[in-house]
């Protein structure tokens, strides 16, 4: 966020969907691919398997998003949202095998809808 360092990390947000949805039927399947589909054109993008991310301005813009997520749960199945700020997350430590990666890249524009 180098252009926009005029904005608050304190206030701009993050929301997390991790999710563990049952995959035994095809019923089951369904549901999963349908719920991932919607994350995505929710414009969340998959941080981990089961695990989305998405960028707002504020809660102002997390509630009603937080709201549709809710509406489109599977019935079967555990869902966890979590909501942070983007100053938290640039404290996440992200390791993948044995190398360590310091800091996480936030998005240079935010994307208006």
């Amino acid at each position: 966020m180098r252009a926009l360092s005029h904005l608050s990390a304190y206030q701009h947000m993050w929301i997390m969907v991790m999710f563990d949805l049952p995959t035994t039927t095809r019923e089951e399947r369904s549901a999963y691919t349908e719920f991932r589909d919607f994350l995505l054109d929710q414009s969340f993008t998959m941080s981990q398997y089961s695990i989305y991310l998405r960028h707002v301005s504020g809660r102002a813009q997390a509630s009603p998003i937080i709201e549709r997520i809710k509406s489109a749960v599977p019935l079967e199945g555990k869902v966890d949202i979590l909501q942070f700020t983007d100053r938290q997350y640039a404290d996440i430590v992200s390791l993948r095998g044995k190398r360590r990666i310091d800091s996480r890249e936030n998005p240079d524009q935010l994307a208006l809808f």
